[in-house]
């Protein structure tokens, strides 16, 4: 883990507020595709990151898997950020490091480097690296580009007002607050985000106990949002962020919404429990400074369970 300052890689963790709470930093690159053309686009992912993986569902459901192109980086990250594997190297400027990418797109760039990334082939830069954005990007205006989609438009204009409600509502609470919790350094700001936490997860599985989907009977973004925070919920938040005052099993409806996601078969692919596990607790050794990975829990069969 690090950050680049201009352009100078610097290792390091993530620097607490003075009441020791975790503050993300803003994403800088939040530009808009120039043009709609397949094959002009290339994808910078994480199987294991909940943000990058948004992006991987929503290309899969839009249809975009042939339009535009992915590169998946290794789940094990350690000081020098995210890295590219040998079995999918960077097919654009041959880096090693996800670092590089970013420094092709500003050589005196200052921040996080993270997934999402959606490159530009055509104009050698970076278009947007906010997860929330990329999804809209896929699901609106690259559908043009959509081949046998899976699902419709993730963000019919009639729901765009109650889609874009819903994902300010979770963010905070559960998609960051989980990070806020595990990230904490003094008890006070833990125990402010695990209680923010579970009290926004009864909220929502309240919502779903009188419908399918977050915003009524269709699928959205807003649902892809929140799913990728729940799949990961039971496997490592639990545990390594301590968010343990219930598991996600303990809610019967969001558990039933999350199987009912983890077994579209647009988005069963895209998930791979190993990477996740492995990610959180080989990577974060702030948190987990042994870097063993427990052999549990195995959910498979459980996500895969009757609705």
């Amino acid at each position: 883990m690090g950050q680049l300052v201009d352009g100078v890689w610097q290792a390091g963790w993530y620097e607490p507020d003075a009441h020791g709470a975790f503050q993300r930093p803003t994403t800088r690159f939040r530009d808009r595709p120039a043009e709609v053309v397949a094959g002009r686009y290339h994808l910078y992912a994480a199987w294991a990151c909940p943000w990058a993986h948004r992006a991987l569902i929503t290309r899969s459901l839009r249809g975009l898997t042939d339009a535009v192109s992915v590169t998946i980086v290794d789940a094990r990250m350690g000081d020098d950020g995210w890295a590219f594997r040998a079995s999918d190297p960077d097919p654009i400027g041959g880096a090693t490091l996800l670092r590089e990418v970013y420094l092709r797109a500003d050589p005196t760039y200052s921040g996080r480097v993270t997934v999402p990334v959606l490159w530009d082939r055509k104009t050698a830069t970076i278009v947007n690296n906010e997860s929330r954005e990329v999804m809209r990007i896929f699901d609106v205006e690259l559908a043009a580009l959509s081949c046998h989609p899976l699902e419709p438009c993730l963000a019919p204009p009639e729901l765009v007002g109650e889609i874009d409600a819903v994902l300010e509502a979770i963010y905070a609470p559960i998609n960051n607050g989980v990070y806020r919790a595990g990230f904490a350094a003094s008890q006070s700001a833990y125990a402010s985000a695990a209680a923010e936490l579970f009290s926004a997860l009864e909220r929502w599985d309240r919502v779903l106990a009188a419908q399918p989907y977050l915003c009524g009977a269709r699928m959205t973004e807003a649902d892809i949002a929140l799913f990728t925070t729940l799949l990961r919920f039971d496997l490592v938040y639990y545990a390594h962020f301590k968010c343990n005052l219930k598991q996600l099993r303990d809610f019967p409806n969001l558990w039933r919404f999350t199987r009912r996601m983890y077994q579209h078969p647009g988005i069963r692919p895209t998930c791979r429990l190993d990477e996740i596990k492995t990610h959180y607790y080989w990577s974060q050794t702030t948190v987990n400074p042994t870097r063993i990975v427990p052999l549990g829990p195995h959910l498979e069969a459980e996500l895969d369970s009757p609705l």
